[in-house]
This record gives structure tokens, sequence and C-alpha cells, in this order.
């Protein structure tokens, strides 16, 4: 009988993890974090403990260790086949072993497995990895430990292997954390804020270039670690260049210095102004039944689907006149609202309006290959270059698949992706901006998601950077070679990172410079920047390690079946490197300890990971099954337990829908008089009877009109929260009332919403488009009245007018 003795699962089975502890460095822009895992057997028979978990998929792993006692071993990296063999002989021979392994399909997840501990022993197993910072909307860096791994979703008919994930409710989550970080800059630390709970700064000098922060204890596991970094003055164009490891052969990656470029480009104010007039946007949205779960964040009742459609409303309302559109949901199948993109016009966006309105979460599992071979397979529209925004909370097992498929599609389209709630997989959504030439955004606990996506789109609605190239200045002697893949797709102000390995000798004149040349809108454009080629300060191996993480990634998304010799290289890079890779893996053997062979299977004990919406054990593709000598396979064929997908759907092949009714022939063009017809989303807002009020931006714009301008009607003196007599007595002689109306919104957005200006930016530069083609004379007196009626202080040549 097994001695059911310290933490227990939900289902009463022993738990071996006491607890784990997270300590991470921020450098700048960099971070290295350790993690150790406490394990302890409180049982009266040797266990294998069994850990998948979730890590940064752009995250370099490049040490795991496991001490016990005195004793600590420190695993090798190898191919992956033989260090599963080494790991098997070990636990056959009653020797304690550890392996650490990569997903084969998504480079987000991890199998940890602690091998034959004795009864009554402890291990600490550390593992290290080192990842670049992402830079969000509002100009903070982004430092995500994953504590959430939620059910990946496996479509029918799919062949895969899967190791068993063991998930439980987040608040019955029986090991601990505790989590700090220590940041360091050459500028100020402005400030550090997360949407966990944390203890007040600590600045560790007196020019607050360092600071200390803390996770408060008692941390729930209904959320990821998130850290916000702001420092003064970051967003600047450097060069790292880091020395090579001193016992390393010369003119080998590890050997040479390795440089970290980090390059904002910055595009002529007359090319950002003008934003594209034309374009094909097709919006696809997840529907599976795992949108429906809170956003996170202090309002719980905001849904990923809600958020979403919200966003799709701004999103609507901002494109530009004589561009053309279509919108996608799916889940098990997939629906659209038009058979094909249309042309962008007051009818059209209206239809569309309502369909979105209708979008609940309900289409099932998370099967999104049907719908984007269904937009890759409609022809394009002629002078309309294709933008795909993907909107998707990650939850799928066929990343690589998937990733691949928008790959192959590259050259046809530009994808934008946004990964929605805790847990979405890094892998899937940075992984479709990374082959669709795009960029990737993340939205949870108390992220606005409308701020991030409207960056993205004036992103999409810039010119695209075309035959983007490096051309470098080096000295005499000394060579370069490119560990990143070569930069194809460069934004205005956006970092775009270069890893490079510098061969040579060290020169007397170590002065360098790389520029970048591309041509935008016509013009061929460059910028530059210098730097030495001399080793900075001791910084040991982070930019190596995170050099070879690109170029394993690069060579991994070049891997077929067929092509042997790009695996070899991966393994080699990795090995090299000590840096993990879907080819290879981790595995420590302790060769002193153990105590005979193991006689009959070790208990096995699945540590459970907080999971938001599904209690129950889910396969994830890429852990191959397979069986060890003796007893049974440490990685279960999930098959056999998951014969259906999960949230209760049908196994169902992916259908499609066309959720378009059909348009009038003639469309009318709603012009100067004032209407009582109000948008859908502004129904819903006066339907509802409880609940969160409304958005007032949200609801503003919801009254938009297509061309750009607002009609005066009562439901726009409501949402400016006035009455409609009122807006009808403040109206200067001789204004429109359309006239009256946009200057009216337009002023309110400047005075009341400044602060959420990237969200109304494009939709307001197209109201006053429409106001100076309206040629009014008296625009002063009316920017005059609007401001006395709302109360605002908003000068004219602040509207742009």
């Amino acid at each position: 009988m097994v001695n059911r003795c310290g933490l227990l699962t939900v289902s009463n089975m022993p738990v071996p993890l006491m607890g784990i502890e997270a300590e991470v460095e921020v450098k700048d822009h960099v971070a290295t974090a350790a993690c150790t895992l406490r394990y302890e057997n409180e049982e009266d028979k040797a266990i294998e403990a069994v850990f998948v978990f979730p890590l940064p998929a752009d995250a370099a792993v490049c040490h795991f260790s496991a001490k016990m006692g005195r004793t600590e071993v420190v695993a090798e990296v190898k191919e992956k086949t033989q260090a599963r063999e080494e790991y098997d002989d070990a636990l056959s021979s009653g020797q304690r072993a550890f392996l650490l392994e990569e997903s084969e399909q998504s480079p987000d997840i991890f199998s940890l497995s602690v091998g034959s501990l004795p009864p009554g022993e402890s291990a600490s197993i550390r593992l290290e990895y080192v990842v670049e910072l992402a830079v969000e909307a509002d100009g903070g860096l982004r430092f995500c430990l994953p504590a959430v791994l939620n059910p990946r979703y496996r479509p029918p008919g799919s062949e895969v292997a899967g190791v068993q994930v063991t998930s439980v409710p987040a608040s019955l989550v029986p090991y601990s954390l505790s989590f700090s970080a220590r940041v360091s800059s050459p500028r100020r630390v402005s400030k550090v804020d997360s949407d966990c709970s944390l203890e007040p700064l600590q600045y560790l000098n007196e020019e607050q270039t360092q600071a200390l922060v803390k996770l408060s204890a008692g941390h729930k596991f209904d959320r990821d670690v998130e850290l916000l970094i702001y420092y003064e003055d970051a967003h600047r164009p450097t060069a790292v260049v880091e020395a090579g490891k001193a016992s390393a052969e010369p003119g080998t990656l590890m050997g040479d210095a390795v440089v970290m470029l980090s390059l904002y480009p910055e595009f002529p104010p007359e090319v950002t102004s003008s934003l594209a007039t034309s374009g094909e946007f097709v919006f696809l949205l997840d529907r599976s039944g795992s949108m429906d779960c809170p956003l996170g964040g202090l309002n719980q009742s905001e849904t990923r689907i809600s958020s979403a459609r919200d966003t799709l409303l701004l999103l609507l309302k901002s494109l530009p006149l004589g561009c053309y559109f279509n919108i996608y949901s799916f889940g098990s199948s997939f629906e659209h609202v038009f058979p094909k993109s249309r042309e962008y016009t007051e009818t059209t966006v209206e239809a569309a309006l309502k369909k979105v309105e209708e979008m609940q979460a309900n289409l099932g599992g998370t099967e999104i290959l049907g719908p984007l071979k269904h937009i890759y397979g409609r022809p394009r529209v002629p002078g309309h270059p294709r933008r795909v925004f993907v909107f998707t909370d990650g939850e799928v097992t066929n990343t690589k698949e998937v990733t691949s498929l928008v790959k192959k599609h590259s050259a046809s389209h530009r994808c934008f992706s946004f990964g929605i709630g805790q847990g979405a997989s890094t892998a899937l959504v940075d992984g479709l901006a990374k082959e669709g030439g795009g960029h990737a955004q993340f939205v949870a606990g108390a992220d606005r998601m409308q701020t991030k996506v409207m960056q993205s789109l004036q992103f999409a609605l810039q010119p695209a950077a075309e035959d983007v190239s490096l051309s470098w200045d080096l000295p005499e002697g000394t060579a370069v070679a490119l560990l990143s893949p070569p930069l194809a797709n460069i934004f205005h102000g956006q970092r775009a990172i270069v890893y490079a390995q510098l061969t040579g000798q060290s020169p007397a004149q170590p002065a360098a410079r790389v520029t970048v040349k591309y041509i935008l809108a016509g013009r061929p454009l460059q910028s530059e920047l210098g730097f030495s080629v001399q080793p900075a300060e001791d910084r040991g191996l982070t930019v190596h390690r995170l050099g070879a993480q690109s170029l394993i990634r690069d060579l991994e998304r070049k891997e077929t079946a067929k092509d042997g010799e790009v695996k070899k290289k991966v393994v080699e890079v990795s090995i090299q490197s000590g840096v993990s890779s879907s080819f290879t893996a981790f595995v420590a053997i302790d060769k002193g300890g153990g105590g005979g062979a193991v006689r009959g299977p070790l208990l096995r004990r699945p540590i459970p990971i907080a999971s938001l919406h599904c209690p129950t054990g889910v396969p994830v593709k890429g852990m191959k099954t397979k069986m060890k000598k003796g007893g049974k396979g440490l990685f279960m064929n999930a098959l056999a337990t998951a014969k259906m997908p999960i949230f209760g759907c049908s196994s169902v092949r992916p259908t499609v829908r066309n959720a378009e009714k059909p348009l009038p022939a003639k469309e009318e063009e709603r012009g100067g008089e004032a209407g009582t017809r109000r948008s859908s989303f502004q129904s819903t807002a006066v339907k509802t009877a409880v609940g969160p009020p409304p958005d007032p931006v949200l609801q503003l714009v919801s009254l938009q009109k297509a061309s750009g301008h607002w009609e005066q009607n009562p439901p726009l003196a409501a949402a400016l929260h006035r009455t409609a007599e009122r807006l009808e007595r403040a109206k200067p002689a001789e204004v429109s009332g359309n006239v009256w109306a946009t200057v009216l919104a337009l002023v309110w957005l400047h005075g009341f919403k400044s602060g959420a200006r990237v969200e109304w930016k494009l939709l307001a530069g197209k109201a006053v488009s429409w106001l100076l083609s309206r040629n009014v004379s008296n625009m002063t007196e009316c920017v005059s009245a609007a401001n006395t009626l709302l109360g605002c202080n908003v000068q004219k040549d602040v509207l742009g007018l």
C-alpha cells in the first residue's frame, strides 16, 4: 500500500515536487532565469517524477543540473534518442537519472523526468535559460515566467503520440513558487509593473540603475508571472560584443566573439505619416470553447471573446476607405462573413459588425489550419497587399504544421498575431508572426487588447520595407558570420535583433560599423550603427547562447523529414553551445548513487500544473511515446485517453459556412440626415441591464461611419453625456449636423481620452480627412463651441484642422 503523506493532488496522489524558486537577472534587454525545483520522495518506494511545463518559445535553455545531498551532477546535451536510452539504462540499473527535453512540435513545452528517487531522499533540480525581453506597445520590456499550461487541442484524426499533461485548477496546485528579479541597466529603472502581487520595488544604488523586485508570498498559479520593466531612454541602437569561451577552439561558435545588435530603424516622417489607403485585411478570430475564459486581471467579467469582439469593432472603424476586408472565425469548423473580401463601405462594415456582435466562443476545438488554407486559397485583390490578423489563445498541438503553412505563403501576405489570455502558446503566436513577416503581441491580465492591436494595425499600414540587407565595415582581418536569419521585415521604431559571429584576430583599431539598407516606398534608405569589436565587460556566455538559439531555431524552420544534414547541424550546434533543441536533450546520471537494479516498475508520479479551464490530462504533441526496459513507458501514449477533442466538442472535420446575408444590390449613402439607427455594439450596450458599463471610447467609436464622420443624433448625445437638445442649441449657425457631430467627437477624444490615443488615432485621422473635404468656413467657431459644450480646451491645430 502506498503511504500517501506530504503533498497530494486533487485525485489523492502524492506529489514529490515541494516548491519552485525562480531567480532572474535582467541586464538591459536580456534576462537570465535560474529555476530550482525541490523534490522529495515521502513514499515508501522509489519513484519517477515527470513534470511537463511551459517556457518561452524563444528561451535558450543552457543549464540543467541535479543536487542530492553533497552530490551534484551536471547534465550534458546529447542527441535526443541517445539521451533517452542513457536515461532508461540508468534507471534499469538503479541509478538516479534526470532528463530534460523539449517538445519536437512546440518549443514552448518541456518535460522534466526525475528518475529512481529512493524513499526518503530529496533532490534539487536547477535549470537556467536566457531570453530577450519583448518590447511592448508602451515601450516597456516584458519578461514572462510561464506558470500556466492550458490543454493543447488535438485535431481529430491527427496521428499524435503525446506526453500526458496532468492539469489541475490553478487554486489546487500543491507546490509553492517564490520569485525574485534583479534588474540592472546603464539607464535609470523608472518602474516595474506586474499583474501579479509584488513587494515594493527596492533600488540598490543611488542612481537607481539597479533594482530588486520580489513576488509576494502565496502566488495562486492563476496567471503567468509577468514583469513590465521601464527604463529611461531605453530604446536606442546598441551593440554588445561578448568574448568567446577561453577553453573553446578559435573558429568555433563558442570560441569566437559574438555580437548582438539591437537596431531601431527610423523611417522618414513623410513616410510614416502617409499610411496606406489600400490593402486587403483578413481577420481570423478564435471561437473555440477556451475563448470564453476570463481575460484575467482585475476585471474577471471580461472574457477573451468579448475583448476580441470589441477589438474587431475598433479595427473595422479604423480601416481606410478603399481597402478590402473579410472576417473569419474558427473552432472545430470555421465561418466567414463574406465569400470573398469585400470593398470597405458603410453597408459592408455594418453587415460585418452585426456578425461580429453575434460571435460567441461556441465552435468547439482550435482547428486553425482549415481557415488558413481557405484564406490562402482565395485569389488576392489586385493592387491590395494582403494582411492577415490572427486572434487566438494559442492552445493547439500542431504548431509546426500551422507555422509551416504560413511560411509557405509568406510571399503573398503579412501575418500579425495576438496571443490572448494566460498560457497562450508563445511558439504558435510568435511563429505566425515570424514566418508571416508581421508582428506578435500578447494580451493577458490587465493588458488592454485594443492598444496592442492598434499598434500592429499601424505597422500593417506602413509601407513594407523591401530588399532589406546588412552591410558590415569591419577592421582588417575580421570577418562576420550571421547567426540570425536575414532581416526580412523591419518596422518604424521597433527593435530588430541580429546575432553574428566575429572571426579573426583582435585588431589594433577595433572600430566597426554595420549598415541596414532597404527600399521604402520606392526610396533607398539606410540606418547605421558604429561599435567596437573589442569585447566589453564579462557577460558570461549570454550573447553566445542567444546567438546559438537563434541559429538553431532558424535551422529547425528549414528542416524537413528528408533533410538529415540540417538535423545533423542542429545537433552539432546544440551540443557545442549547450543550448537545447528539438533534436537534443539534457541528461544527467548519478553514477555513484543508487542501490542496484530496480525490481518492477517505478512508481510514476506526474507533477500537476495549473490549467485555467481543464483539470484532466491532455496530450502534448512532440513528446514521443516510448517504453522503458522492464516497466511501463515513461511517456504514455495519450491517444488512448484522448479520443475526443477537449471542451466537449464532437470530432467533426473542418467545415466552412458562409455567414453572409445578401447585401442590397445598390448601397445607400447615409449622408447628412440625423438618423436614429445605432451600431449593433451600441444596441447591445443599451439592452444590457446588468454587468459593467460600456467602454466610453468604444461606445463613441461604434457610432462613427465608414467615411469617418459622426451623425448628430441621440446616441451620440448619450455617448457624450449630453442631451440631444443641448447639442442642437450649441451648434453654430450654418454648420451641418454631421460636421458638428464629428468636431464634437474629435474634441471629446482629445480632451478626455488622450491617454488612449493609440487606440483612436487612425479613426480620428479619417474624421479629420472627412472634415477637411467639407471646406468648412467657420471651423474655428465650431471647435470653440465644442470646447464650451464639453468643458474642454482643445486647440484647432491639435485636432489636425
